[in-house]
C-alpha cells in the first residue's frame, strides 16, 4: 500500500515536469493505475481484517476523489 500510494504522487510530480502534455498525460494514466492498485490493496486489507469497514469506506472515498481529480486533469490536457 505504501508503494502504490507513493507511486501516485511520484508519477504526478514526474509527469508535471515533462515538456509535453502527451508525456504528462501518460504519467497521469500511470498514477490512475496506481489508484486502482491501491483500491485492491484496501479491499484485501479489509478482507484480512487489517482495517475496519468504516476505515475502508473512508479510504475508498478519498481514493475515489483522487481518481476523479486525475481523470478531470487528463480530460483538460
Amino acid at each position: 500500500m505504501r508503494r502504490a500510494s507513493v507511486s501516485i504522487a511520484a508519477n504526478i510530480a514526474e509527469g508535471f515536469n515533462r515538456k509535453h502534455n502527451a508525456e504528462y498525460r501518460q504519467f497521469l494514466y500511470i498514477a490512475l493505475g496506481s489508484c486502482a492498485e491501491m483500491e485492491i490493496h484496501i479491499e484485501i486489507a479489509h478482507d484480512l481484517k487489517f482495517i475496519a469497514g468504516a476505515g475502508q469506506d473512508n479510504l475508498l472515498e478519498e481514493l475515489d476523489h483522487e481518481s476523479n481529480m486525475l481523470r478531470n486533469r487528463i480530460k483538460r490536457l
